[in-house]
């Protein structure tokens, strides 16, 4: 084996966990490839071994295109990541691919979240909080000091847990509350899907550019029970199947055997707390349905 195929050898030990990086950062499967590749490039042009801890060298380097990729959006302003779902990770059950992507509940609920971050807020969060990167490590990547990216990672820290409520551990309850919302949907029963809803509960529809002005944001209970009638003809007209999306508990719904949309589901205290529903169908042509077919 020659120098490059070792190097790309190891490079690939670390993929997966770049890629996790990546994604949150980002919150788009295709972006995350993009700057796991550009990782590589960068890898290949430099004199690997100056590089003491390749995995660090490689998380700080895939940080900085985030970084750069995200900077980019803001100045174009082109497709405002606002108005728009994270790309969902749907799987059957949990599964070595997807585990590292979906690990600690990165639903897509908190993914939204992340993406009202200024870009070095989301760095310093997603590197120190969900990777466990100190701070003397993360502050080059945004060229502030180590007290400075603690406080932008402070920061984000906090308007996520204020606005990204803690989802129930456990996935049988969680799947509990889903089969209740979607019984009651397919009955029309407007107070058993009440009962399930909490009183904050959070709707996003992303149907792509068949929705004018973006994203649908429906806030509180009675804008969101007030879609019943709406549920109930999904329900109805679709054929549901289980799924984790983004390692919660989900539906994949198809019409003639074709993939209508995808909906994750945000439980907390045993209550929905966020629903978000890709229905675009470009971007449903995209995701991959693999795992749930295990």
């Amino acid at each position: 084996m020659n120098e490059q195929d070792l190097l790309a050898e190891h490079f690939e030990e670390h993929r997966t966990h770049l890629k996790a990086v990546a994604y949150r950062m980002l919150g788009s499967l295709t972006e995350a490839d993009d700057a796991v590749q550009e990782a590589w490039l960068r890898l290949a042009r430099t004199e690997a071994g100056d590089i003491g801890n390749l995995g660090g060298w490689l998380t700080t380097v895939v940080g900085r295109v985030c970084l750069d990729m995200l900077r980019s959006r803001t100045q174009r302003r082109e497709d405002p990541w606002e108005s728009r779902l994270p790309d969902p990770i749907v799987s059957g059950q949990a599964d070595p691919e997807h585990e590292a992507l979906i690990a600690d509940s990165v639903g897509l609920a908190l993914l939204v979240v992340l993406e009202s971050l200024t870009p070095p807020e989301r760095l310093a969060f997603v590197l120190h909080d969900m990777f466990g990167m100190p701070f003397d490590e993360i502050a080059p990547v945004i060229d502030r000091t180590p007290t400075a990216a603690r406080k932008l990672a402070s920061r984000a820290r906090q308007r996520v847990q204020g606005a990204a409520p803690e989802p129930d551990p456990d996935p049988v309850a969680q799947r509990r509350v889903v089969d209740a919302f979607l019984a009651a949907a397919r009955g029309g029963d407007f107070d058993a899907l009440v009962a399930v809803l909490d009183p904050e509960v959070v709707l996003r529809a992303d149907g792509g550019q068949a929705l004018p002005g973006g994203m649908k944001v429906l806030r509180g209970i009675d804008s969101v029970a007030g879609q019943a009638a709406t549920f109930h003809r999904m329900a109805t007209a679709s054929t549901s199947r289980p799924a984790l999306v983004n390692g919660m508990a989900g539906l994949v719904n198809t019409v003639g055997g074709a993939l209508f949309s995808v909906i994750s589901f945000t439980v907390s205290g045993e209550k929905i707390v966020a629903i978000d529903i890709l229905s675009d169908p470009e971007r449903l042509a995209a995701v991959d349905l693999t795992g749930l077919e295990r």
